[in-house]
């Protein structure tokens, strides 16, 4: 179903996979990130989806979480085997639990049908707007090590007792900012401000999902953590490893 929409400008634009079994609201939301002056690729099942974002690498991919054979949920898992592309999730679906399953595969965002196509678009800008990393300074930047995790900024390397673990962009954002200042407790307004984006209006409770996912690759006990520590009403800091 791909188009392979290209905006009229020449400019060096971003670019956005739309997928939704849907084919007139895919079009719809295609529309709308085109006249924003992105690149748009549509596609109506999990398969083309997936093969799309293999070749055409999108900085964003919208997706629909109901579709026949493969969902958007395993779509989702398979594309954080190979992409840290953004991913936002829609759902005709209003409860939380369906809201979690997409964010649980590593899915930035959702919205709930019906949505504003401008809104959705207003929610992809924002994520786009800055990275997901912190801006950390030199000092910063240096190795960090407590006790046997290490965290490189620099060549965004993760270990645990010499082991390499593989983190998704977001996840290394988080251990990133939380690192960087070891001894600050982040709310979970600050996290997204610094992973996320300022303007970023989701749910706050998207940060304890992508927590979940760093401490249990980390081999972190969720429940006597010895990294990612929970700071009983406020969110979370460093620990002393």
């Amino acid at each position: 179903m791909s188009d392979g929409r290209v905006p009229a400008s020449s400019q060096r634009v971003q670019r956005a996979l739309v997928v939704d079994d849907e084919v007139e609201l895919a079009r719809l939301v295609g529309d709308y990130l085109l006249r924003e002056g992105f690149t748009v690729d549509l596609a109506d099942n999990g398969e083309s989806a997936l093969r799309l974002a293999r070749t055409a690498a999108p900085d964003v991919v919208v997706l629909d979480v109901m579709m026949p054979g493969l969902d958007g949920v395993e779509v989702c898992r398979q594309l954080r085997t190979f992409t840290d592309a953004y991913v936002i999730m829609l759902t005709a679906r209003a409860e939380e639990i369906d809201k979690l399953i997409g964010l649980s595969v590593g899915a930035d965002d959702y919205l709930t049908k019906p949505f504003s196509p401008r809104e959705l678009v207003a929610r992809v800008k924002a994520m786009l707007r800055r990275p997901r990393t912190g801006q950390a300074g030199p000092a910063q930047s240096q190795v960090r090590r407590f006790g046997e995790l290490t965290v490189d900024p620099e060549a965004r390397e993760v270990t645990v007792a010499d082991r390499r673990v593989e983190l998704t962009r977001l996840e290394f954002g988080l251990l990133d900012a939380l690192s960087a200042r070891p001894r600050m407790a982040f709310s979970r307004r600050q996290l997204i401000e610094q992973v996320w984006a300022k303007d970023w209006g989701g749910d706050e409770h998207i940060v304890d999902v992508h927590i979940a996912h760093l401490r249990r690759k980390l081999g972190d006990n969720p429940s006597a953590p010895c990294y990612v520590m929970t700071v009983r009403g406020v969110g979370y800091r460093m620990g002393p490893g």
